[in-house]
């Protein structure tokens, strides 16, 4: 639902418009109402709204000042404007500014209704454009548009079920009702301009896939990934024989056109949607199976595991899974992947060959940590002591509840950095805030230009660190410093507007009522009544 904004200084106005429109009806909801362009523009940080609809004569802002205000922040908020007759002419000037519709009162539901449904469509348009998908279509042809290549890096890494898959394919174009599923992983030995080789590799699978009918072909984590999706209409050649034709094709074709060799891992057929993520944890395994890369033409996983049964392999899927969680991940969440990682060990598999694997998961925690810039030598030891301690552990449980426990450590040396980097940003944002909050000027923009760091950046981690907008917590001390003042001092209100920052002291008098519930003058004679040190 798209997100509302009602902004009118008459109170009967903005309740008028919350009970006469069917909001709902329109997939719309209201998220906030403000009584003047100020408080709407400190209250549209918070909310995000979608659309704001405003009186135009306002105290404190007008309507097309917040109009303004609003499209510097974020040029997508659509912004309706109310007006009265002898306002037609200024409202009908602001069209062609920063607003995107005007409506003369008065007016009825119906009219209101009309105009948000026409915005509504608008808005859908505009989303529609910005996703452009049938323009990337154009641009990539035989390959895949970025929104489909999302979905499949949905189905190739997460189990979502068959129904929300499905439902998201038929909205990108993609087909993917099938019988079984089967996924072909291709690489190309190394050669020169290796992004333009791959990328010409995609549109010749593409092709080749596409003339077999075999499914589809896209480009991910720099490579060509093939999906097999088996047709529901019966044919008379087996599923296996007719991807194995096709993977062949593509072969030959890339050989014959790049004249560069190419290696495919090829997984087993799956039955469901959610399996095609097994499917490919296969593909990259059969590929860890290739003894010099680029020779082996067509690798599957069926026929190598039964050459090698049990064999222990850290593939580059767990490397990715456990990168991300020690440097982004909950505890919880590397729990329950270590889980999986030691879900791979079997009685079966021999004691070298266990050593070994742990010591490929140590190496990946190690590059994580290396990567994070933080030190570690006292939890993997000096000269890499870590390593040769594995060795000498006498047990699988002892070896698993030490790679657990460094892994542990790493997380939480990698999250203590983040959070020291963070609170260092915050604490400076504080003291610069303490030090100019007398400033009617200072603003987001100010103090991140002072930290030299994004908005948006600054924005989520002031809020994560203090638990208040940046508005919110100028406007406390603020206020505290203008109770302070009132209680301490008897200079006038108008001049204590000026000394904690505000350049309009009517907009000071409205801002401390609606903090303290009282206004400036009768704050200093509660004060000058009240016990010293009772109110505050």
């Amino acid at each position: 639902m798209y997100r509302v904004l009602l902004v009118d200084d008459e109170e009967d106005v903005r309740e008028g418009l919350v009970v006469e429109v069917d909001w709902e009806a329109l997939d719309l909801r209201i998220v906030g109402l403000a009584e003047n362009g100020r408080e709407a523009l400190e209250m549209a940080e918070r909310v995000e709204p979608d659309i704001v609809i405003t009186d135009i004569s306002m105290p404190f802002m007008d309507g097309l000042e917040l109009a303004r205000r609003l499209r510097e922040r974020n040029r997508l908020v659509k912004v309706v404007i109310l007006t009265g007759y002898d306002e037609f002419d200024y409202a009908r000037q602001a069209v062609s500014l920063s607003v995107d519709e005007y409506l003369l009162k008065p007016f009825s539901a119906g009219h209101l209704t009309e105009l948000l449904t026409r915005l509504r469509a608008q808005m859908e348009e505009e989303i529609a454009e910005r996703e452009d998908v049938q323009l990337l279509r154009e641009h990539y042809r035989t390959s895949l548009p970025l929104l489909q290549a999302d979905l499949i890096a949905t189905l190739l890494h997460r189990q979502k079920s068959s129904s929300y898959i499905l439902s998201r394919a038929s909205q990108c174009g993609l087909e993917l009702g099938g019988k079984r599923y089967g996924v072909s992983i291709l690489t190309l030995h190394p050669t020169e301009d290796p992004e333009l080789k791959l990328f010409a590799a995609l549109n010749i699978a593409a092709e080749v896939w596409a003339d077999h009918k075999a499914g589809y072909a896209f480009m991910h984590q720099e490579t060509v990934v093939l999906l097999y999706v088996e047709p529901l209409d019966g044919r008379e050649v087996k599923a296996e024989d007719l991807q194995q034709q096709a993977l062949e094709n593509v072969v030959r074709s890339i050989r014959h056109y790049l004249r560069v060799p190419v290696t495919i891992g090829s997984s087993r057929l799956v039955d469901t949607l959610p399996d095609v993520k097994h499917a490919y944890e296969d593909a990259l395994l059969a590929l860890d199976y290739r003894l010099v890369p680029g020779t082996d033409s067509l690798i599957y996983i069926a026929d190598v595991e039964r050459q090698a049964a049990g064999k222990l392999r850290f593939d580059e899927l767990k490397q990715q899974t456990l990168t991300r969680c020690l440097k982004a991940g909950t505890q919880a969440e590397l729990e329950q992947g270590l889980q999986t990682i030691f879900r791979e060990i079997t009685v079966e598999h021999g004691r070298s060959d266990i050593q070994l694997y742990l010591i490929e998961v140590l190496t990946t925690v190690w590059k994580a940590a290396q990567a994070s810039g933080e030190e570690m030598e006292d939890i993997f030891g000096a000269g890499f002591q870590l390593y040769t301690d594995m060795f000498r552990l006498p047990g699988l449980s002892e070896a698993q509840h030490k790679v657990s426990e460094v892994c542990l450590l790493v997380q939480q040396r990698i999250s203590s950095g983040r959070q020291h980097v963070y609170k260092d940003i915050v604490e400076q944002a504080l003291t610069f805030t303490k030090k100019h909050y007398a400033d009617p000027d200072l603003s987001i923009q100010k103090v991140c230009a002072h930290l030299h760091i994004s908005s948006g950046y600054f924005c989520s981690i002031f809020k994560k660190e203090v638990q208040l907008t940046f508005l919110q917590y100028l406007m406390q001390i603020r206020m505290d410093e203008a109770r302070e003042l009132l209680r301490s001092t008897e200079l006038k209100s108008f001049q204590i507007a000026e000394k904690v920052g505000f350049a309009e002291p009517n907009y000071f008098s409205f801002c401390f009522k609606k903090h303290t519930g009282v206004s400036p003058k009768e704050y200093r004679k509660q004060a000058a009544s009240a016990p010293e040190g009772s109110l505050q």
